[in-house]
């Protein structure tokens, strides 16, 4: 008789957080595809993932969630030469920050083809099983800003103490949503905080990589941890890709005044935020990676 696939049910979490000595972990996820434009999301995950030095902890059974036919294996050779073969499927790390006072658990996947219902349920399963104290999902959407200014990340939470204490909005959007919409929705139903982060890519330079919009959530998740995120190449990254639409730009007098109308919009909606209290949280922010240097967390 063949095997039987594992009861889709049945969530894998792996070891639990007191056999892994992790504190209190946040859950930072991303997924690739709909919700992640830019790939901004996805990468910022990866980076994290890279940069933290995370440890593999356990993965989804791809089989039970996506259609190979839009979501391909690869086919790769390591190092000593011998063929891999890899599977779309979402993979669960986690780091430990000795400087903080929280760990964290890490989810990078890619948008299921399938039992969307399930799949949520086994992210709520991984986050229960570690006690998880927040979950933080990213996402990346298309808007009309100008890639010359700080790209904008939305917050939003449907936790009423997390609304009030990091001064963020439930969410006001009405229409289709994706696997983050979904996940956001299953975890505040089995009431764990969480929080939404969203960034804003230039529609007309959507295409990834986008740097720029995966540093902005970056800065958002330091400034929401209170933790410092080493950024390594990424702010040069930005520089270059924002040089590079700027040729673009340059190449065209139609892209050029469209983006010189986003600048004039969005300068004039920013005009309040040049305030003391802005200037002094970016000031402590470069003081924190300033001070912190190499370290970890």
């Amino acid at each position: 008789m063949p095997e039987q696939p594992a009861d889709p049910q049945t969530p894998r979490p792996g070891p639990s957080s007191e056999q892994l000595g992790l504190r209190k972990p946040v859950v930072i996820a991303a997924f690739e595809g709909w919700n992640d434009a830019g790939e901004a999301a996805s990468q910022a995950v990866a980076h994290l993932h890279d940069v933290w030095g995370a440890t593999e902890l356990t993965e989804f059974d791809p089989e039970l969630y996506h259609d190979f036919q839009v979501n391909r294996p690869t086919v790769s050779f390591d190092d000593d030469g011998v063929r891999r073969l890899t599977w779309p499927t979402t993979r669960i790390s986690y780091v430990r920050l000795p400087e903080a006072t929280r760990d964290v658990l890490l989810v990078r996947g890619i948008e299921p083809s399938m039992r969307w219902r399930t799949y949520a349920q086994e992210v709520v399963g991984v986050a229960r099983a570690h006690g998880a104290s927040l979950v933080l999902t990213l996402g990346a959407l298309l808007a009309d800003v100008p890639h010359t200014r700080p790209l904008p990340v939305t917050s939003s939470s449907e936790d009423p103490d997390l609304v009030e204490k990091l001064d963020i909005e439930p969410s006001r959007y009405e229409g289709p949503t994706g696997i983050v919409g979904v996940v956001q929705d299953a975890v505040t139903q089995a009431d764990i905080p969480s929080v939404s982060l969203w960034a804003a890519i230039p529609h007309y330079v959507g295409q990834p990589p986008s740097p720029k919009g995966t540093l902005a959530l970056l800065r958002r998740i330091e400034e929401m941890l209170d933790l410092s995120i080493p950024l390594e190449d990424l702010p040069e990254d930005a520089r270059a890709w924002e040089r590079g639409v700027d040729e673009l730009a340059g190449e065209d007098s139609e892209i050029a005044e469209y983006v010189q109308q986003l600048e004039e919009a969005k300068d004039t909606a920013d005009l309040p935020e040049a305030s003391g209290e802005a200037i002094a949280r970016e000031f402590e922010r470069y003081l924190r990676r300033r001070d912190d240097g190499p370290r970890r967390g």
